[in-house]
């Protein structure tokens, strides 16, 4: 009987059969932020096999620093009027699309290799839904006999789309640690799949069974992420191990932006703070992890119980000066002076802080409470505390009026923090997916539901969303230059900058640098940019 690590390694050479492979499909963008990949949900789903007598492997196909520079889809050939050229200047977005990750065809030769009875394919995020139906794909084609099932916010929010691929035989709707270990053990025993929780297939007579999705009641009842199936090494942080891990599931507000809020099938749980520091101990004591990002949607919400993890991390891992983050975002008015103080003593050297917007138009629209007061009175502890903080509005949605997100970016200007530009994007299962088909805004493609697509064009215009987003760069290259001691950005790009700079301020054009050193104007919204040069040159 081999252990977990010798079944890895035999399982990479081809050696050995296991029973369930699950897999992170490639993805194809204009960019991708690897610390943010790490297959957890995957990792989760694992254990609970594990738990029920399953030999189960992950292959990740993002863990490679592979990547190469593909031809952009016809249906985005739109983006070309806004990123018509690459773009060397501090005030960049977009332009090359790239493939990222393993080859498609590679991931099908590790199916077949694998002798899996079951192949699992994460399918998180709908505008990477093609790459995950065309490893579905190619998983059938190098290895027929296997059954394929997708899971993820994708196949939970449209499971009719997604079983129109033949190549999928199941999608399991909700969380997949509560079906999948039925899924695998109805098949195994040729039994009927009808009361599986969140499982939607085919019928024989072609019609869809499609149940509800599936909830954990207690989160502290399934085990904890199988570990030993991450490929680590990939996930390093200078130097040091990197490790993504959910304290929670769900949250307790309502904003209609997002797919997992109160209005969703999604229940606000929390797991207990014991639950929490037994993983983070196994991350840190087990795979060396130094750096830890929280994927909460709302972390910071139940200030007891966060209070009770940071304090344990401050008193179990004081000597390993951990580095915590909430990328996600958190909700400044669930932070106060004993939170972020525990927060600094615990690791956490940078606050992510979700504002929206200062706008009581846009605040209605969104659902979202006025979080202004609090935001400030969080930005001054995180100065008092010697934390960085970065501050996210949401720019580009339905009604969103361009001048009003304008005000927003000035009064972020103002502020002791960097500027977060969120391009509004419609997430199926939330209630502005629902606007944006009433009014005719969804996109013809599911591939264009993205931020970098700017997938939405209403109230305010692409070119509008686009100006937001390089004056939010303007901004925060402002304030680069003014810390650049502390940031030590290229000084090359830097003198670039305020070149440029100095150019927009004169003329409210944004400009940018070919890699042939040539300037070039990029296409913008003066009505907006003059409102802003305006305010920069007081």
């Amino acid at each position: 009987m081999c252990t977990k690590n010798e079944r890895t390694i035999l399982f990479k050479l081809g050696l050995f059969l296991t029973d369930i492979l699950l897999i992170q499909p490639p993805i194809r963008d204009f960019y991708l932020t690897a610390k943010r990949t790490i297959p957890y949900g995957l990792a989760c789903i694992a254990a609970s096999l594990q738990k029920n007598c399953f030999s189960v492997e992950i292959f990740d196909g993002l863990a490679t620093t592979k990547s190469h520079i593909i031809e952009l889809p016809e249906e985005m050939e739109y983006l070309r009027e806004y990123y018509h050229q690459p773009d060397i200047s501090p005030f960049s977005l977009f332009y090359h699309y790239r493939h990222y990750g393993y080859s498609f065809q590679h991931i099908g030769s590790v199916a077949k290799k694998s002798g899996a009875f079951l192949v699992g394919i994460s399918s998180l995020f709908t505008p990477y839904a093609d790459e995950a139906l065309k490893t579905a794909d190619v998983v059938k084609t190098y290895h027929p006999q296997c059954k394929v099932v997708l899971g993820g916010h994708h196949p939970t929010s449209l499971p009719e789309k997604v079983l129109k691929n033949k190549s999928v035989d199941f999608v399991i709707r909700g969380e997949g640690e509560v079906s999948m270990s039925l899924l695998a053990s109805a098949i195994k025993n040729n039994m009927s799949f009808e009361e599986i929780p969140g499982i939607a297939f085919r019928k024989s007579d072609g019609t869809l069974h499609t149940n509800p999705p599936a909830v954990m009641k207690s989160l502290d009842y399934y085990p904890k992420p199988a570990m030993e199936l991450i490929k680590h090494r990939y996930y390093k942080r200078a130097g040091q191990g990197g490790w993504m891990m959910m304290a929670g599931r769900g949250c307790p507000m309502k904003c209609t932006y997002c797919s997992v809020s109160a209005n969703s099938y999604v229940p606000y749980r929390r797991r207990s703070s014991t639950s929490v520091l037994e993983e983070i101990e196994a991350a840190v004591d087990g795979y060396g992890a130094g750096f830890i990002d929280f994927e909460d949607e709302n972390l910071s919400f139940n200030k007891k119980w966060f209070l009770e993890i940071l304090l344990g991390i401050k008193d179990r891992f004081k000597n390993k000066k951990l580095e915590l983050r909430a990328m996600n975002g958190l909700f400044p008015n669930a932070l106060d002076e004993p939170t972020i103080k525990a927060m600094k003593d615990a690791g956490f050297t940078t606050l992510n802080l979700s504002l929206c917007s200062i706008s009581p138009s846009h605040l209605k629209r969104f659902n979202r409470p006025d979080t202004q007061r609090a935001f400030e009175k969080v930005l001054a502890l995180a100065s008092k505390y010697g934390l960085e903080t970065v501050s996210y509005i949401i720019v580009g949605g339905p009604h969103q009026n361009p001048h009003d997100s304008v005000k927003d970016l000035l009064y972020l200007a103002k502020q002791k923090t960097l500027v977060g530009v969120s391009v509004f994007y419609p997430s199926p299962g939330s209630n502005d997916y629902n606007t944006c088909h009433n009014l005719g805004l969804l996109p013809d493609h599911l591939s264009l539901t993205r931020s970098t697509a700017i997938p939405v064009a209403h109230t305010t215009s692409r070119i509008e969303t686009l100006t937001l987003l390089r004056i939010g760069r303007i901004i925060n290259f402002i304030k680069q230059i003014d810390k650049k001691g502390h940031l030590k950005p290229n000084q090359n790009r830097i003198q670039m900058g305020k070149q440029l700079l100095e150019k927009f301020l004169q003329t409210g054009k944004i400009h940018g640098i070919s890699p042939d050193n040539e300037v070039f104007d990029h296409n913008i919204s003066l009505e907006l940019t003059r409102d802003v040069v305006d305010i920069l040159k007081c």
